[in-house]
């Protein structure tokens, strides 16, 4: 996989290692109730992974395809759509403190890698415990995610490793907004920052 461009002296008010969720009212198909970890903001624009799509596509798949051998015991969980941008390239989002090719820190807790090593790592039965795998992306150009926040329609959010990793996916979107004592049924285009 190859390493995406993270730039990683990021500008003062990044909201890179920030949740984004999608407003009641996201009238976008592709992000309706969607959660996506920001994980490059600049003002050349944003990139994020969306954490709560499941594809219909398993672990022992994408290890097939790259001719790894998979003795994880993980081969059956589910690969996300990570985004609608370059979905054939995958990115691993996983606790920090571990190391690959291209492992980059969102934030003291997470980390994004996107090289072929964590994936033999993973497929041997080894590499982090808590990690998520994707497909694709969500980008957004210069001032994008800056005008549809001010649109409303998305709310920020901390990024928290127990929503990415022991959390559902189906009830991630719900949970994170919970945790923060925000309630997405009441809402509907009304906006905010936690």
């Amino acid at each position: 996989m190859p390493t995406p461009n993270i730039d990683s002296d990021l500008t003062h008010g990044s909201l890179r290692g920030q949740f984004l969720l999608a407003m009641p009212g996201m009238e976008d198909p592709r992000f309706k109730h969607s959660i996506a970890l920001i994980v490059e903001h600049s003002e050349e624009g944003a990139m994020g992974i969306v954490i709560n799509a499941p594809s219909k596509v398993h672990w022992k798949e994408i290890f097939e395809q790259l001719s790894l051998q998979d003795s994880s015991q993980r081969g059956d969980e589910t690969v996300l759509l990570g985004g609608p941008i370059s979905t054939e390239q995958g990115f691993v989002l996983h606790g920090a403190g571990v190391q690959f090719d291209s492992t980059t820190e969102i934030n003291r807790e997470i980390s994004l890698t996107a090289s072929r090593d964590i994936l033999e790592s993973l497929a041997s039965g080894h590499g982090p415990d808590d990690v998520l795998l994707a497909l694709g992306y969500a980008g957004w150009g210069a001032g994008q995610l800056e005008q549809e926040l001010a649109e409303n329609a998305w709310l920020t959010l901390p990024a928290e490793p127990e929503i990415l990793f022991a959390t559902p996916v189906d009830k991630r979107w719900q949970n994170a907004a919970a945790r923060h004592g925000i309630d997405l049924s009441g809402l509907g285009s009304q906006a905010g920052h936690a």
